[in-house]
């Protein structure tokens, strides 16, 4: 793995494209990083404008699956009006991009949902910032690219400092729930490890049009797992639409911008970005939601962004 890996960053270092330009990958990546984070309070308002509750698991699992499907299928169709090349060679790829649908979307949004909803919005946003360390360190693991430094290990042990200082006394939550924070860390390791997929996927299929597919697919996967538990959109407002209207936006945004710079550029480089995440869903979810900002927040948010700062610093 490690040769092909060699030979497939050679061969992208002989034309450098937009997305690997460092100032435009800073750009990229922080819009994705951005938009993301402003899908905790849009999501949790969403429960409340469908009339979703806590304990309807089946309507949040249908919620999803609507958003994403939909957010697949607008990818599909900008990349056909831009003719990209939707040729998949090898059957064994589409049992490739099925995996990647089902760690991507289904099984990672499930668990997201889940514990969103069991959580406060920017302590969830906070603790999901796990994934983005996990990503750092394992693509040392997988990919030739990421070499494991010291300012490596340093950064992600700052960022993971202000994971555990969340769960930390009484405040925002108090301790670990199963189906609060567990969700939420299941939800971390599910797109941590999606994550390294996607340069497998770069491989396969044209990037955008992958994206598309491993949406669209899992948000099927979502709706139909949904319909079993008697899932149902309880109450349809304007607003509600609105609301879903801009989580497609930022799924469709996010992720063609995210698995893009993923696929030509070393992922611990892009991947550490994303602890804007819980800054920016930290923030939003106290300003839309009004949620209580508790002092070990800003705490949390300064040490993810200093282990940014750490892994990204020149010598």
């Amino acid at each position: 793995m490690a040769d092909k890996e060699k030979e497939y960053m050679k061969s992208n270092s002989t034309k450098m494209s937009i997305f690997q330009r460092p100032v435009w990958v800073a750009i990229f990546a922080l819009t994705a990083a951005i938009a993301w984070g402003w899908a905790y309070p849009l999501i949790k308002l969403g429960f409340v404008e469908f009339g979703i509750t806590g304990t309807m698991t089946g309507s949040k699992m249908l919620f999803a699956g609507i958003r994403f499907a939909l957010s697949g299928f607008v990818l599909l169709i900008i990349a056909g009006a831009t003719k990209r090349n939707f040729k998949v060679s090898k059957p064994a790829d589409w049992s490739y991009m099925l995996l990647f649908a089902l760690l991507n979307t289904t099984f990672h949004y499930s668990f997201f949902y889940i514990g969103l909803s069991h959580s406060d919005g920017a302590r969830a946003a906070i603790l999901n910032s796990l994934s983005v360390f996990l990503v750092v360190l394992l693509a040392c693991v997988f990919f030739k690219s990421d070499k494991l430094t010291m300012k490596k290990i340093v950064g992600c042990a700052v960022g993971i400092t202000g994971i555990l200082i969340l769960n930390i006394g009484k405040g925002g939550g108090g301790q670990f729930t199963l189906l609060g924070d567990g969700m939420i860390v299941l939800n971390a390791l599910c797109s941590a490890f999606a994550s390294l997929l996607t340069r497998g996927l770069s491989r396969r299929v044209d990037v955008f049009v992958g994206t598309g597919y491993s949406l669209f697919f899992g948000g099927l996967l979502l709706i139909i797992l949904s319909l079993f538990m008697h899932g149902t959109l309880p109450c349809i407002t304007s607003a509600g639409l609105v609301i879903l209207g801009l989580l497609i936006g930022i799924s469709a945004l996010g992720f063609a911008l995210y698995n893009k710079l993923i696929s030509c550029n070393p992922i611990g480089k892009v991947a550490i970005f994303n602890s804007l995440i819980p800054v920016v869903g930290a923030l939003t979810s106290c300003l839309c939601l009004g949620e209580p900002f508790y002092g070990k927040y800003l705490i949390a948010c300064l040490l993810s962004m200093a282990g940014i700062y750490i892994i990204n610093k020149g010598k």
